[in-house]
């Protein structure tokens, strides 16, 4: 019985995160952020359907997957957001911002 509660439970807490990522509005990033442009370079060449349509109306999943990453790093955080998501500490940011930009493996 214990193993099913578990189960639920995490299942439910998945559900809520997916919920309240889903009605997260980040703030607009400046157009000419560096850290922001160097982000959709280097996504566009890593990945592809980064140029397809996200959930957020007027944005593309790279940048609705770079703007996400912008505003969810430390606020003195001034390096390579993409190499930031890949790294240990930016697991779990990436597992957020591919949610929100619907762009994912």
């Amino acid at each position: 019985m214990s193993k099913l509660l578990r189960v639920i439970t995490t299942v439910g807490t998945l559900l809520i995160a997916s919920a309240v990522t889903a009605q997260t509005v980040y703030n607009t990033v400046p157009a000419d952020d560096a850290q922001y442009r160097q982000c959709l370079r280097y996504a566009a060449s890593l990945y592809e359907g980064g140029k397809e349509a996200s959930p957020i109306k007027g944005q593309t999943k790279e940048q609705a997957w770079c703007t996400c990453l912008w505003n969810e790093t430390p606020d003195e955080f001034n390096g390579n957001l993409v190499k930031f998501s890949e790294s240990a500490k930016g697991k779990r940011v990436n597992k957020i911002c591919e949610a929100y930009s619907n762009w994912s493996d």
